[in-house]
């Protein structure tokens, strides 16, 4: 579905820009957001069948995963190829594969993608296509890039208030910025959270065997201060600057507000837990007929 009343090429340059301009905060919290991600690449390759030999596409793959994870399972005799519109992204991808020959990263949108039709197994995405501007459209081009029978294995996030890891820090600093919602129809980490929706455009776009399912994302970090530095390194720019804009004093009590927000979730011992609700879905294309 398209934006109503927006610049489809603006609010895909705007997100191109945004992940360009955080890739190096991500790059930062990596290894404290993969406790907990970790369980969900898992739960995507065991979706997607992924095995010895296959040819896989990772979509928007971000500093690489589940690409990276992916091509270990797949070994030498396969190949796993990683997408994402973000070229700072994709460097860092590079980066964290090293020598790996079965694996390769590049930058491409998912919804202009020039690549082969038919040509992977399988189709991962872990909280990607979520930023889609068209999800008919994204979810058509994976229909068309997987063989008669392959499988898209993906994972959106659930509702905001499911999801604290990913929307409690937004939430804070957006009623103290006094912040509008985004416009309806907005790509968002929120925006595939309906999962009849979901199903619906999947059917549309020609899949089959469609299945969604909860699974709860096992966040935890040593502490609500640890929390905040997450959502400074991966705020977007905007927001940053607008927090910034609040002055010294302001700023600080900005993200006292973010660490208080999620105080309640710390346990006896002072570690935070975050279950946050993701949706993962699995879908084929149909087999050959005749």
């Amino acid at each position: 579905m398209s934006v109503p009343q927006l610049d489809p090429l603006a609010v895909k340059e705007d997100i191109r820009t945004s992940w360009n301009a955080i890739s190096s905060g991500w790059a930062t919290v990596q290894d404290m957001f993969e406790r907990g991600a970790a369980s969900m690449t898992t739960r995507l390759l065991a979706l997607g069948g992924v095995r010895k030999g296959q040819t896989i596409l990772d979509v928007a793959t971000g500093l690489g995963e589940p690409a990276l994870t992916a091509a270990d399972r797949v070994g030498p005799s396969g190949r796993v190829v990683g997408v994402d519109i973000a070229a700072s992204m994709v460097a860092a991808a590079r980066h964290r594969a090293g020598n790996l020959n079965n694996v390769e990263f590049m930058v491409a949108d998912l919804e202009s993608i020039d690549l082969p039709s038919k040509s992977f197994d399988v189709v991962l995405s872990r909280w990607g296509l979520m930023f889609a501007l068209d999800h008919l459209t994204a979810f058509r081009t994976v229909a068309r890039l997987l063989i008669p029978g392959g499988v898209l294995a993906a994972a959106v996030w659930s509702e905001p208030q499911r999801a604290p890891m990913m929307s409690a820090g937004y939430a804070v600093l957006a009623q103290r910025l006094d912040m509008p919602p985004p416009p309806p129809g907005l790509p968002g980490p929120f925006s595939m959270s309906d999962p009849r929706r979901l199903t619906e455009e999947l059917t549309e776009a020609g899949f089959t065997q469609i299945f969604v399912e909860e699974f709860i994302v096992p966040f935890r970090l040593a502490s609500p201060q640890e929390y905040v530095e997450f959502n400074k390194a991966v705020s977007p720019p905007k927001l940053r600057q607008r927090v910034a804009e609040l002055g010294p004093a302001g700023e600080a009590a900005a993200w006292a507000l973010v660490g208080a927000a999620v105080e309640r979730h710390r346990s006896a011992d002072g570690e935070l837990f975050l279950p946050s609700v993701a949706l993962c879905v699995r879908a084929r294309t149909p087999e050959t007929i005749g």
